[in-house]
């Protein structure tokens, strides 16, 4: 691999679409680049010599390596990528190019992309409004959260500042 400095790199296997999915995310999220493009020597079980084998990429700064392994495995919810917005404008962005692109909406901020992959596109206003001290107004924002697909952040902000 071309990043001897990298000690660690998730490993997402695709079924021939790693390319095409680490240049849908370098559209997508800023601090996101392909790194390196790796083609097989040599014919293997599911491609031929030529064929791109691995995608060395980076994501919002953290490595991922796709590997072009075929249609054994399949992605699922129990690895999915927490993407922290700032705001309501960031959250859509990043949501409409998920969902708009082949993916589908799921509920509280989940999402999958047109490659199987779940992410959760979470407003940083969510996060700290379940962790708030007063446990009522948590509870108003976790009722409101579970009620909503993307999230708004409005709605939230709402849900917190409720009378109790």
């Amino acid at each position: 691999m071309s990043t001897p400095e990298r000690k660690i790199a998730a490993c997402l296997w695709f079924d021939g679409q790693a390319e095409a999915a680490a240049r849908f995310y370098a559209e997508t999220f800023p601090d996101t680049r392909i790194d390196a493009i790796v083609r097989s020597p040599a014919d293997y079980p599911e491609g031929h010599a030529g064929d791109v084998l691995v995608v060395e990429f980076t994501v919002l700064g953290m490595p991922f390596l796709g590997l072009n392994g075929g249609p054994q495995f399949h992605f699922d919810e129990a690895v999915s990528f927490q993407v922290y917005t700032s705001d309501q404008a960031e959250t859509d962005r990043y949501w409409d190019a998920i969902v708009g692109n082949g993916g589908a909406a799921g509920d509280c901020g989940w999402c999958k992309d047109r490659y199987g992959l779940s992410w959760q596109i979470t407003p940083r206003v969510l996060i700290e409004a379940l962790s708030n001290p007063d446990r009522a107004a948590a509870q108003r924002v976790m009722q409101a959260m579970m009620q909503m697909r993307k999230i708004d952040v409005a709605a939230i902000e709402a849900a917190l500042h409720a009378a109790g």
